[in-house]
């Protein structure tokens, strides 16, 4: 029956199912025990995060060690660069270059030895929760280019399958805490304000996939939402609203892992 008063849609259509899909291939390749027993919802809390470090660059190798160990990845064997320092876009007291590139968060790749490394912009340092988010999509990447197959839609979606892989592993506050950061800045003589976002997917998008991970292992929302962004949390609660009105959660606890190394 149709009802003018009926709330829209968190996502449309095929974004709704490229989301379940990709679930789908998770637990299929990266699901089992692992994910229903030991997976983790991470928290932005010292209970987490304890480290007390005395250098940038330590703070950096700390949580890195942090988001392997909670992605289950600690023994993987990964090195850790930080990148170039972002050209300064203030050349004078009123006076800011325009449309200058900055250096990318985060990136993941494999040298000529076949190692991983992955590489982080040094400014994260300032902005703990955005370095946890891009720690976490990075080593997704690690751990979805190990499957044998491409995720939904092809590998040309490997980067939204990635951002919900981190949110998989457990990372999906921050991840949806850091789609867009905006903050005031001030220097000698120049002040104003910046915005910075991470990832692929949107607020409503990566709140899609916090939900789906909060359904799955049975964790009560209360428990996300005092460390959610305000946005978050509503489209949190419209996500949960909806999928206990579909059958995703229930056809999803049913997919088989299926073990790369049997």
């Amino acid at each position: 029956m149709w009802n003018p008063f009926r709330s829209k849609p968190i996502l449309s259509k095929e974004d709704e199912l490229f989301q379940i899909e990709t679930y789908r291939w998770l637990l299929t390749h990266f699901g089992g025990i692992n994910f229903y027993e030991e997976t983790q919802l991470i928290l932005p809390t010292e209970e987490f995060f304890p480290s007390k470090v005395n250098s940038p660059e330590e703070a950096a190798r700390n949580t890195f060690d942090m988001v392997k160990k909670y992605s289950g990845l600690e023994e993987w064997p990964c090195t850790l660069k930080v990148q170039e320092e972002d050209p300064n876009l203030v050349v004078g007291e009123t006076l800011i270059v325009q449309n200058a590139e900055h250096n990318p968060h985060g990136t993941f790749s494999v040298n000529e030895k076949n190692e991983a490394v992955i590489t982080y912009n040094s400014k994260l340092v300032s902005n703990p929760s955005q370095m946890v988010a891009t720690f976490a999509h990075e080593l997704a990447h690690y751990l979805t280019g190990t499957s044998p197959e491409p995720p939904p839609g092809g590998w040309n979606n490997w980067e939204f399958a990635t951002d919900i892989a981190a949110t998989f592993l457990g990372f999906g506050i921050f991840q949806a805490n850091s789609v867009f950061n905006f903050k005031q800045y001030s220097d000698v003589g120049t002040h104003g304000w910046e915005t910075s976002g991470g990832g692929y997917l949107s607020e409503a998008e990566h709140s899609y996939s916090l939900g789906i991970f909060l359904l799955l292992k049975n964790i009560s929302p209360n428990i996300a939402y005092p460390h959610c962004d305000g946005n978050i949390k509503a489209h949190l609660k419209g996500v949960l609203k909806e999928l206990e009105e579909k059958p995703y959660i229930k056809e999803l606890r049913l997919v088989k892992y299926v073990d790369q190394n049997s």
